[in-house]
C-alpha cells in the first residue's frame, strides 16, 4: 500500500484513494463530495468506460433503434439528425442500455451469444479504463493543479482482475499509485440492493464463467430456451448470486491489496475532514 499507517495518510502532500464494492453502497456518493469540495480531482472509471470505450457502440446501439423507424432513418440517413450519448457521473444509463440483458427479443431481450459479445467488450474496456487512472492522476496534477485524486470504480471491478494472484498486472498498477478501499456492506444493505433491484432490474458486467454458469442453470431449472427467457427474470435470479459471487473477490481485494472500510461509516462521512480519520483510523488499526 501507498500509505502503511495513519501517519503517512495525514503527512501525504497528495492523497490518492480508490473505492471499490457493489454498486449502491457510496462509491459515487463519497467521490462527489470530495470533489466538490474542490480539492480533488474525481475519475469515474464507468464515465471513461462509456465515453472512451464503450462511447460509439452506445451510440450505434441507439442509431440501430432509430433506423428501424422509417421517419428516422430518413433523417439519419440524410444527415439531417445526430444521435448522441448523454452519460455523466450520475447517469449511466446509456452504457446500461447498450448492456442489455439475454432473453426473448419480444420482451427486449438479446440473444445470449449478443450479450456475451457485449460483455466481452465491457470487460476490456474497464480493464483499460482501470489501467488508465495513472494517466489522469498525472493529468489532474499537470493540467488542473489537483494534489489530491479519488478514483471512482465500476461494482464490477472484481470480475476483471484476480484478486489472489500477487502479479495482477491491473492491480498492480492500482495498489502502485492509490490507497485501495472496499466499500463494505451488512446484510442489511445487501437485501436493501436485492430489493432495489427487484424494483429495477439493470444491466449488470459479470466474470464470463460466472454467466455462463448461471445462464445453463436458469434454463435448465426453469426447464425452457433461450427465447422463452424473460430479461428481467434472469436478471433478478443472477443478481442475488452476483452478490455472493463477489463477496469473496472484494476481500480478497481488500486483504491482498488495500483496506475496508464499512458502508455505514462511509454515509457518516459528510466532508473531507470525517474520511480523512476515517481512512487514518482504518490504517492504524490494521
Amino acid at each position: 500500500m501507498i500509505y502503511k499507517s495513519a501517519h503517512d495518510w495525514h503527512n501525504a502532500p497528495s492523497k490518492r484513494i480508490l473505492f471499490f464494492g457493489m454498486s449502491g453502497l457510496g462509491k459515487t456518493h463519497i467521490s462527489n463530495m470530495l470533489r466538490q469540495s474542490g480539492d480533488w480531482f474525481h475519475y469515474s472509471v464507468d464515465y471513461r468506460i462509456g465515453t472512451r470505450y464503450m462511447g460509439e457502440h452506445i451510440v450505434d446501439n441507439f442509431k440501430a433503434h432509430a433506423m428501424q423507424d422509417p421517419f428516422l432513418a430518413n433523417l439519419l440517413r440524410s444527415n439531417s439528425i445526430y444521435i448522441a450519448s448523454n452519460i455523466t457521473f450520475d447517469n449511466l444509463a446509456p452504457l446500461s442500455t447498450y448492456l442489455g440483458k439475454p432473453g426473448a427479443a419480444e420482451k427486449g431481450g438479446l440473444p445470449f451469444e449478443e450479450y456475451q459479445r457485449r460483455q466481452a467488450l465491457h470487460h476490456q474496456a474497464e480493464i483499460s479504463a482501470l489501467t488508465d487512472t495513472g494517466h489522469f492522476i498525472d493529468r489532474a496534477n499537470r493540467l488542473y493543479g489537483y494534489d489530491h485524486f479519488v478514483c471512482d470504480t465500476s461494482g464490477s471491478i472484481c470480475e476483471v482482475v484476480d484478486p489472489w494472484n500477487p502479479e495482477d498486472p491491473v492491480l498492480s498498477t492500482l495498489a502502485n499509485n492509490l490507497l485501495m478501499v472496499w466499500i463494505e456492506g451488512s446484510d442489511s444493505h445487501r437485501d436493501a440492493l436485492i430489493e432495489r433491484f427487484d424494483r429495477s432490474p439493470k444491466p449488470m458486467c459479470y466474470q464470463p464463467e460466472f454467466l455462463t454458469n448461471c445462464w445453463a442453470e436458469y434454463l435448465s431449472e426453469n426447464k425452457i430456451s433461450e427465447g422463452d427467457v424473460d430479461p428481467d427474470a434472469f436478471v433478478r435470479w443472477t443478481y442475488a448470486r452476483a452478490l455472493a459471487h463477489r463477496q469473496p473477490r472484494y476481500a480478497a481485494m481488500a486483504e491482498n491489496w488495500g483496506i475496508k472500510v464499512a458502508a455505514s461509516d462511509i454515509a457518516g462521512c459528510t466532508g473531507p475532514e470525517g474520511l480523512d480519520r476515517l481512512i487514518a483510523d482504518t490504517l492504524g488499526s490494521a
